[in-house]
């Protein structure tokens, strides 16, 4: 990822905070809550991925094996963006264009602004 954000976060918002047009998702209904458990097992297996990096480079491992790991790193990463993207627009966007008006706008504007952010990174 090119843009170093906390996983859930938007560049420029503080972590934790909620995002614009989130009228449609409160803590318990987003659309990813069904595999909530799902993505917290990836992440954490991420976590120790990022740890394995870590102790390889203080291990002065040769460098093509470390750049092999950050790629599987990487990619799992976004496995999980592509998941949670796909949740959001099948829950959230769906929600909002439904109910049509300016909410449907800008949930259809975040998510290609999302997209826009994942094929950048």
């Amino acid at each position: 990822m090119s843009e170093a954000t906390e996983v859930g976060s938007t560049p420029g918002s503080a972590p934790g905070s909620d995002t614009t047009g989130d009228a449609c998702c409160t803590s318990d209904s987003h659309g990813y809550i069904s595999a909530k458990g799902d993505y917290l097992a990836r992440l954490r297996r991420i976590e120790g991925q990022a740890r394995g990096l870590q102790r390889m480079v203080d291990e002065d491992k040769y460098c093509i094996d470390i750049l092999t790991q950050v790629s599987a790193m990487t990619k799992a990463l976004q496995a999980v963006a592509m998941g949670l993207l796909e949740d959001h627009i099948g829950h959230c966007v769906v929600k909002a264009a439904v109910a049509g008006g300016p909410e449907a706008d800008a949930k259809i504007k975040e998510a290609n602004d999302a997209i826009a952010r994942l094929v950048r990174s």
